[in-house]
């Protein structure tokens, strides 16, 4: 481990040792890396003693962060997001918290001495090359208590489900979290692939893969967002498949495998929209009841298909509802706009040759007032107010002109 996160690591622990309160208020995303994040979590802060109440945000959206700095004298811990927000926390907190921050996107530090960002991108390691969200955790409840060894493969896990791979397989503190769970006896590597390496996950049910495990969380936290399904995908973390959880992904993944077709025959009927760069549309509420992250794994799903345009990026916009779970009614009345990027286009972003999403679109989303927090170079995701949506796409031209 890089020594600066490591001593950043220790100073945090060590700050929260002596903070009074003893119950944590724990954020953490909703894909796969989110949720084997605030597994992780739950259980190392349970084991140390404290109490925990953990809530699942696809976003820490500004109204829903208003709400959460209402609190004063709380411990509050941030995963899988919120490390380029630093700044924006320590303005609404003014002191009155202490907020930990575990994330691994592009991020910014404010130096507010109770605003502790323990992102690695802070520290030189890639959130979308070298640690995922979910070793990041792994790496601090380590420091908190050694026996959290045992989790090892959730970190694995959640790396594997972020993706970031480099020429198939994974890297620097991603590789060494799953080479710990293989010895523990918990993951094995398939190294017989002719491209890659395929990381298999031991369960009561026998070896799963890497990206089946992966599917299977990303639907209960994504398509089940507005039905608990984050709370059934960290218990699945911690303590396996159910018959329960079975039924549960099994009933969603009707619902997105319907509202996927639906939409892939209207974009290969005509519905997308193009620009010199980039290739858009606009779901408005369609995908609903699930929740607003579907639009990203939708782009995902479509980036290989014959009717994408292998040279341009890839641009989807969803409704975000004024409901948020764990919040209630809260008026967000904000669109959010995901991006992929089709195959032939990711050497050329890693080499430099074109623009990464983590600055194209956090910067025109920055021209028009929007709320930007977790981007990485191939992946990323803002808001803006409704009605801007052919306005960012606008931006992002003029940044590629320019």
């Amino acid at each position: 481990m890089h020594t600066g996160l490591l001593h950043a690591m220790e100073h945090a622990l060590e700050t929260m040792e002596r903070w009074p309160a003893q119950n944590i208020t724990l954020f953490h995303h909703n894909d796969t890396d989110g949720l084997t994040s605030g597994a992780i979590l739950t259980r190392a802060f349970v084991r140390k003693g404290y109490g925990v109440t953990r809530i699942a945000l696809e976003k820490p959206y500004p109204a829903v962060l208003q709400k959460i700095f209402g609190m004063e004298g709380a411990l509050l811990v941030f995963a899988d997001f919120a490390g380029r927000i630093d700044p924006l926390l320590a303005q609404l907190n003014r002191g009155k918290n202490l907020v930990v921050i575990l994330d691994h996107h592009v991020a910014e530090k404010s130096g507010d001495p109770r605003v502790l960002n323990l992102d690695p991108d802070l520290f030189g390691l890639k959130g979308d090359r070298d640690i995922s969200a979910s070793t990041t955790c792994y790496l601090f409840s380590k420091l908190m208590d050694k026996k959290n060894s045992d989790l090892a493969y959730l970190a694995a896990l959640g790396a594997v489900g972020d993706e970031f791979f480099v020429n198939g397989e994974l890297v620097s503190e991603n590789l060494n979290a799953a080479l710990e769970a293989v010895k523990q006896g918990s993951v094995e590597i398939d190294e017989t692939q002719k491209e890659g390496k395929r990381y298999i996950f031991h369960t009561a049910k026998g070896g799963i893969p890497g990206d089946a495990f992966e599917e299977y969380l990303d639907v209960l936290g994504g398509a089940g967002y507005y039905e608990n399904g984050p709370d059934t995908g960290v218990q699945v973390c911690l303590e396996g498949f159910s018959p329960r959880s079975d039924r549960v992904v099994e009933n969603l993944k009707k619902v997105k495998d319907r509202l996927f077709t639906d939409e892939i025959r209207q974009l290969e009927n005509g519905k997308m929209r193009y620009t010199p760069n980039i290739q858009w549309f606009h779901l408005h509420d369609r995908f609903s009841p699930m929740g607003v992250k579907m639009v990203g794994a939708f782009c995902d799903a479509t980036r290989r298909m014959d009717f994408i345009d292998r040279d341009k990026y890839i641009a989807g916009f969803q409704l975000i509802p004024n409901i948020i779970p764990g919040f209630g009614d809260i008026e967000i009345n904000q669109v959010k706009i995901s991006m992929r990027v089709p195959p032939a286009m990711e050497n050329m972003i890693r080499a430099g040759k074109k623009m990464g999403l983590d600055v194209l679109l956090p910067e025109a989303t920055r021209r028009l007032g929007g709320f930007s927090d977790a981007c990485h170079s191939l992946t990323a995701a803002t808001t803006v107010g409704i009605g801007k949506e052919a306005q960012v796409i606008e931006e992002m031209e003029k940044l590629l002109g320019e």
